[in-house]
This record gives C-alpha cells, sequence and structure tokens, in this order.
C-alpha cells in the first residue's frame, strides 16, 4: 500500500508560522523506517504493509507533536494488495503514458 500523509503542528509559537523543523522531525522518523519513501512539498508518501507504514505514520505524528500542542494529519491510501514498487512505478506509467501521448499528436 501506498500512504501520502502530512503532519503539521497548529497553534504554535512560531512568528513566521513555518513548521519546517517539526516536518523534519517527522520525515527524520520515516526515512529510518528503512520503507521506500518520497517526499515533496506537500505530502510525504511511505509504501508498505498496512501495519508499518501506520505505525511510521504514527511515530512521525508523535514527533510532530513535540512542536504544537495541536496536530493537524491528512491521509490518503491506495491499498492494492499484492503490488509493491509502486512509488516509483505509477510515476513510470504516468510519464510513459505522456510519452506515448506527445509522440501521436501531430
Amino acid at each position: 500500500m501506498l500512504v501520502a500523509f502530512s503532519v503539521a503542528p497548529s497553534g504554535g509559537t512560531s512568528p513566521d508560522a513555518s513548521v519546517h523543523d517539526a516536518v523534519a522531525a517527522a520525515v527524520e522518523v520515516v526515512r529510518a523506517s528503512g520503507l521506500p519513501n518520497s517526499t515533496d512539498s506537500m505530502f510525504t508518501t511511505i509504501e508498505g504493509e498496512w501495519d508499518e507504514v501506520f505505525d511510521v505514520v504514527k511515530r512521525a505524528t508523535l514527533a510532530v507533536q513535540a512542536y504544537g500542542p495541536r496536530v493537524s494529519l491528512v491521509l490518503k491510501a491506495d491499498i492494492r494488495p499484492g503490488r509493491s514498487g509502486e512509488l516509483t512505478g505509477k510515476v513510470e506509467r504516468l510519464e510513459a503514458a505522456l510519452d506515448e501521448r506527445s509522440q501521436a499528436q501531430p
């Protein structure tokens, strides 16, 4: 399964409202897990089995809790039993489809 999640503190005291230190704490947990993962400007995506992925999400959320009195967590999951390598596989198939479309245009 793939789980994309965004976790951030709310109600903190940072004057510029930046959450990068809290997000860094969460991403450290994800990267230390050893599971395939990818982080962009909005979400971190992890690939693995249900229990291991949600354990990492929980630990990342707990790491963010140190940065504010509340935590916001957004999750999106792609549950597809029997598949692996989808973290990159989905993007590769998309790029191939885009290539095909651009070559078919006159």
